[in-house]
Order: C-alpha cells, then sequence, then structure tokens
C-alpha cells in the first residue's frame, strides 16, 4: 500500500504503530494509529491513489510543491512525500491507480485516459461528504460483508461505486473532460440495445462503458438518451433489473435450507443491506426478508 523510507521519532518519548488493513481486487482500506512522540516520514505509495481522513490527532502532508492539513478528506500525492504528525487516528482508502484509469475511461467512453489530479482537497463541501459516505460505507456495511464480498458482480460494484466518488470528487483531469458537451446524436435503437445487453448479462460484471460500447454511444451521451426515453440511468435500470431478479429468487428460496437476504443480494450485486433493503422496500412494499418468508 505504501513504503516508510525514513521515520524520525523524539528519542526521550514512548512511541507506538498500529495498523490494520482489509482488501479485496483493486481497493482497500487501512488505519493507522501513530501514538506518543510526535514524528514524520518520508513515504512513497506507488501505483496506488491514497484518500484519508483524521479521525484523531493532527497530520499535515508536504511534497516538493505543496501541503495538506486538515481532517479530511484529502488525496495524498502521487509523488514520494513527508508526513508529518502527532497522535495520529488516520483512515484511509487506497485504489490500484492503473484499474481507477480504466474506470474513468470507462465513463468517459475512451479506450485509454491519463489520470491527474490537480488538487488534493475536494471541489465542494457536498463532494467532500459524498466521498466521506462512499468510504465509510465501504468500510463499515461492505467490506465486513463476508456474503457480498464472496460475490464477484458485488465486489465489481463496490470498487465501481468508490471509484467514481474519488473521480467526482477531487480537480482532475477526468473532471476537465467531463465538462466538455456531449457530441453524440442518439444512435436509432441505442437503448433498447443497451436494455437487451443488460437483460442477457445480467449476472455478469458489467457496467456502464460496456454497455455504452454494445449501445454504440458514449457513455455520457447514452445516459442523455436514457433519461429522455424512460427516465433514469443506465445504471439506474440495470438495478432495477437486479431488483427484480433477487425478488424472483426470493420468492422460490427456503430460509430453512439456508438460503439468505444477504446472500441473494450478494449475487446480483448488491453489497450494502441497509441501501439494498431501502430501495428493494421503496420498489415492492415489503422488506426483503418478508419476501423471503412467505
Amino acid at each position: 500500500m505504501y513504503a516508510v523510507k525514513k521515520l524520525r521519532v523524539a528519542p526521550d518519548a514512548p512511541f507506538s504503530i498500529t495498523q490494520e488493513a482489509k482488501r479485496i481486487e483493486r481497493v482497500g482500506l487501512e488505519r493507522a494509529r501513530f501514538a506518543g512522540a510526535p514524528g514524520a516520514a518520508l513515504v512513497e505509495a506507488p501505483d496506488t491513489v491514497r484518500i484519508g481522513r483524521v479521525l484523531g490527532g493532527r497530520v499535515a502532508i508536504a511534497d516538493s510543491s505543496s501541503t495538506t492539513a486538515g481532517s479530511g478528506p484529502f488525496l495524498f500525492p502521487a509523488s514520494p512525500y513527508t508526513a508529518m504528525w502527532g497522535d495520529l487516528d488516520l483512515l484511509t482508502a487506497s485504489l490500484d491507480v492503473t484499474a481507477l484509469e480504466a474506470h474513468a475511461a470507462g465513463l468517459l467512453g475512451v479506450e485509454r485516459f491519463r489520470l491527474r489530479f490537480t488538487g488534493t482537497t475536494p471541489v465542494s463541501a457536498s463532494m467532500a461528504r459524498y466521498l466521506t459516505a462512499a468510504v465509510t460505507a465501504f468500510g463499515r456495511d461492505q467490506l465486513g460483508n463476508e456474503e457480498a464480498m464472496a460475490s464477484p458482480i458485488a465486489r465489481a460494484e463496490v470498487f465501481r461505486g468508490l471509484a467514481t466518488a474519488v473521480l467526482q470528487a477531487f480537480p482532475s483531469t477526468f473532471r476537465d473532460q467531463q465538462t466538455r458537451p456531449v457530441a453524440d446524436r442518439p444512435a436509432p435503437g441505442a437503448v433498447a440495445r443497451a436494455v437487451a445487453f443488460m437483460e442477457e448479462h445480467l449476472s455478469a460484471d458489467i457496467g456502464l462503458a460496456e454497455i455504452a460500447d454494445v449501445a454504440r454511444m458514449s457513455p455520457r451521451g447514452l445516459q442523455v438518451a436514457f433519461r429522455r426515453q424512460l427516465g433514469t440511468t443506465p445504471l439506474g435500470h440495470l438495478r432495477a433489473l437486479r431488483l427484480e431478479a433477487v425478488h424472483a429468487d426470493l420468492s422460490v428460496a427456503d430460509p430453512r435450507a439456508g438460503d439468505t437476504v444477504a446472500g441473494i443480494a450478494a449475487r446480483w450485486g448488491f453489497a450494502h443491506p441497509g441501501r439494498f433493503a431501502a430501495a428493494y422496500r421503496d420498489r415492492f412494499g415489503e422488506s426483503p426478508s418478508t419476501t423471503l418468508r412467505t
């Protein structure tokens, strides 16, 4: 995740480091506690995009061009940096930079994309809250959900959700590209092709990039077309189809045989129990556990 090259602490005071880490492919969550004497370290994190949030104490991050301090969320520099702290309790999320760039390319509808962040703090207070909520959900509700994390679709959706939050929250070449006008003209049958593709690949690891490619439109253009024709987004429609699949499975499942709401939901890509239950209740007028019991 990262390498500490040099570590300096006061020689005449107690000092300890405690670290915890959980990870799925492409993304992980880490918590580090630096107790006792204030300290500093030279740190490198190659091939990783790291977002931090201070839960206690203080930290300042400095690289060759800038210094960042505060509670967060904030972005760690891509180049080697110096971290200075005092009684620090730090939560970080780490994303594989190659996977993040591939996700950005898919959202933009380009073959390859070179991601460069141009700032270390979120573009707005609302984006800071959005990112904080995404990281909190990742650690509290998703990583600890063993049934969900056993599902490849659920793990892929978890990565996409957190990656999108990071891309939207910080100033970057992605945001610059995203603000350019959409040049697509709706392709005849694009929405129909997209919907058919979703229905045929409902249990596969698909996202906006794959759906837009089949529709022969850019992701942003397809989003405009979906809103115009169906009043939703491509991913919103995909979630609705998967909710229907969950409902069908719950209707024939047998809890006495070991079938669970969490396991069936994860099979269709739903890794956040609270959000899934709320969406299910809104669509079907009852809780998923009620469907399972009846």
